[in-house]
């Protein structure tokens, strides 16, 4: 498979709704994927992923900027000359086609031999474990096998960008599961450059070199898994990337490695900055970044205690409402519900956000 580039310069999109309005699907975006890397479009419904796919495929063309394959602006190169290859949310599979001539018809197409189609056909099925399967309808096949043919049919092409339109959410959740792992070994064994869109931050993390969050249009922040869900620049992000408390503090004292802070009179030193600067900042800590204690900066009362076997989720109310607390076992007894308890902040694993 080849590895290419793609930059996406200063791409705006703009649609005119029923009224003559303009709107602004996407704003000005920019942003860069390396040869080889899996990039994920991450964020609510309306927020500019899709579109911006959709003018990567040429399905959408810019109202503004550029779109670089390798260097080269394709903007006003037509979807099928572009080389690039679509997985769909449905599997678009041909029922009057076996597996072997669904996997073959973009071969045919591009006047591709006989003897290389059969050739080239054999080896995808055989990198997304479907040896076997060609003379099979594909209605005899399960969710994930056809979402599987799906992706042969747009690897076999062998073209130089792979997009992923949400190609998994009409899959159950084991068998969603078990396709992002499968997907994730495929696009790394073949080394292609992928971009995948999705409002699933867990496939998000799973599957992704980079992550691109937007919001209504904009980045709103650009990073590996780890650095979105650790270091959030903005609330919208830390909640976008999974369950979070937040409470309100005072900034004491920013030195040059850490951040010192007062929450509900308890000092605490956080060994980052603030992400911005804001007229007021929160405490942003992830359930697993809190520990129950009988001291500490926030009292509550313990309210449901959920069981998950290798952990156990605690809600407890609070004056800043219900916080949840992931506890590892062994599980202290003496913390049952409706139990008075504190909220212990793990510093090292807190973030300081501009409460926007």
């Amino acid at each position: 498979m080849k590895q290419v580039s793609l930059k996406i310069k200063n791409v705006s999109k703009v649609f005119k709704d029923f009224k003559g309005n303009e709107v602004r699907a996407v704003d000005n975006i920019s942003f860069d994927i390396r040869p080889g890397e899996f990039v994920t479009l991450l964020g609510p419904s309306g927020c500019g992923k899709t579109t911006t796919l959709r003018m990567i495929a040429g399905f959408e063309k810019p109202t503004d900027g550029m779109i670089l394959i390798n260097d080269v602006n394709v903007v006003d190169i037509p979807p099928w000359k572009r080389d690039t290859a679509m997985v769909f949310q449905s599997y678009g599979l041909f029922p009057h086609m076996n597996v072997a001539e669904n996997i073959a018809y973009g071969l045919k197409m591009r006047k591709v031999p006989k003897e290389e189609i059969e050739k080239r056909v054999n080896a995808i099925l055989k990198v997304v474990g479907l040896e076997g399967f060609g003379e099979r309808p594909p209605s005899s096949l399960s969710g994930g096998q056809q979402q599987r043919v799906a992706l042969a049919r747009a690897l076999v092409v062998e073209p130089s960008v792979l997009l992923f339109d949400e190609p998994l959410s009409n899959l159950d959740v084991l068998l969603r599961e078990q396709m992002r792992v499968e997907i994730k070994s495929i696009q790394k064994e073949v080394g292609i450059t992928a971009i995948y869109v999705t409002h699933d931050r867990t496939e998000a993390l799973t599957l992704s070199d980079k992550i691109v969050l937007m919001k209504s249009g904009k980045i709103e922040q650009i990073g590996s898994p780890d650095e979105i869900y650790e270091k959030p620049v903005s609330k919208f992000a830390a909640e976008f990337m999974g369950k979070i408390n937040f409470f309100p503090i005072e900034i004491v004292e920013i030195l040059s490695d850490k951040t010192v802070v007062r929450l509900n009179g308890v000092v605490y030193e956080i060994p980052t900055h603030p992400t911005s600067k804001s007229e007021k900042y929160v405490l942003g800590c992830r359930p697993e970044g809190l520990k129950l204690s009988t001291k500490g900066a926030v009292k509550g009362v313990i309210k449901t205690i959920v069981y998950l076997g290798n952990l156990s989720e605690y809600y407890i109310d609070t004056q800043y409402g219900e916080i949840m607390v992931k506890v590892l076992p062994p599980f202290d007894k003496n913390f049952v519900e409706g139990k008075e308890v504190y909220i212990e902040v793990m510093p090292e694993i807190a973030k300081i956000i501009a409460d926007d």
